[in-house]
């Protein structure tokens, strides 16, 4: 087993999630502390920002380098503040564009902004990274990644499950009776109601879902929003955060007031993911909610009313929701360092299970602790 510490930052933009995992890649010791470190609001602003350059920048971009070491630095106090050793970190970076094309191995990128090797020089441990590109550049999806993590997770919990993280995206592990992973993103999640909500309050996003909560769903822009064929085609799919953002204006949600729109938006993101449940070969007996999403009130409730299945936050089976994506990330980052698979053809369209990701900062072989 391995000390590893995972590190996420989503596509909500919010701040870094840390997490101590004693972890071998496919077993779990035992979760340590974690927590959440937010970032500035001129971190926050500038990294919106690089999401709509990101298609034009050149990687030595100042103003990109500038929102890497300033993101790196944010990742590494994260770590500090942990104060826990550690044999291995887990660095998945903040991605700023995902544009995956399936089934043709080197025409897709995916790019995560953050300096590995700064992260490891500072903190003196190895630093596994870029998760994502081996599988694009194999014409998989480059995403979901945390399938893999799941499963272990929910060995002793009754199947078929469905696991659904709404973060900035919404993403889907579907497990099935005999282990059969089926996963993908579902749609726009936090993302756009986050946007929606800064613009309309100021708020970084849409607290205890008092907007939503005071509105109500726009019926003409819902249906020509659920017409995108997105959430028809079949699996594997991925999204990147501003896939949805020209679909959603030219459906008319910009032109909503504030509360009719972040309803509308709510909606949206519960009935993307009962489409998704199309996909599915059998219905689960349950969702778990774990990210951002399952805390907002209006969220739940439209997840509620539009899948037939009980809805519920991880935290009923024990997990830690907050703390899921950072801990998948640690186990991920065992996986790197022992050539295990990251990506699936069930998850991401990989041709084969496919181990990825890279080492940095490796300067003498790690002592595994004892199992």
């Amino acid at each position: 087993m391995l000390r590893t510490i995972g590190l996420m930052s989503g596509t909500s933009l919010d701040g870094v999630d840390a997490a101590w995992v004693e972890t071998d890649g496919e077993r779990i010791g035992r979760f340590g502390p974690s927590l959440t470190l937010p970032y500035d609001p001129d971190l926050r602003r500038d990294l919106r920002r690089l999401l709509d350059m990101a298609g034009d920048l050149p990687a030595d971009d100042p103003f990109l380098l500038d929102c890497e070491q300033r993101l790196t630095e944010r990742h590494a106090e994260a770590v500090e503040k942990l104060a826990l050793e550690a044999d291995l970190i887990g660095f998945h970076g903040q991605t700023i564009l995902h544009r995956p094309v399936a089934g043709k191995p080197g025409e897709g990128r995916t790019w995560q902004i953050g300096d590995a090797a700064a992260l490891a020089r500072r903190l003196g441990v190895p630093v596994a990274h870029d998760f994502r590109s081996a599988d694009v550049a194999a014409g998989g999806q480059g995403a979901p990644l945390v399938p893999v993590f799941h499963a272990a997770l929910a060995q002793d919990l009754p199947r078929p499950l469905a696991i659904l993280n709404l973060g900035g995206v919404g993403n889907v592990t579907w497990i099935g009776e005999d282990g059969q992973l089926i996963a993908f993103d579902t749609g726009p999640a936090n993302g756009p109601l986050d946007d929606w909500a800064r613009r309309a309050t100021g708020e970084d996003y849409d607290r205890d879902g008092r907007l939503a909560l005071a509105g109500l769903p726009d019926g003409a822009v819902l249906g020509r929003m659920l017409a995108h064929p997105y959430l028809s085609a079949p699996p594997p799919k991925s999204l990147d955060r501003l896939d949805f953002d020209r679909a959603l204006r030219e459906a008319g949600a910009c032109d909503l007031p504030p509360t009719d729109g972040a309803a509308t938006l709510v909606t949206f993101c519960a009935c993307a993911v009962a489409a998704a449940a199309r996909h599915f070969p059998i219905p689960p007996k349950q969702w778990l909610v774990a990210g951002g999403g399952r805390r907002n009130p209006a969220m739940m409730r439209a997840l509620a009313g539009a899948l037939p299945e009980p809805v519920r936050p991880v935290e009923v089976v024990g997990w830690d929701g907050d703390a899921l994506e950072a801990q998948a990330f640690g186990v991920l980052a065992a996986r790197v360092w022992h050539g295990l698979p990251l990506t699936f053809p069930g998850t991401t369209g990989a041709p084969g299970p496919l181990a990825g990701g890279q080492l940095t900062g490796v300067n003498q072989p790690l002592v595994p602790i004892e199992a």
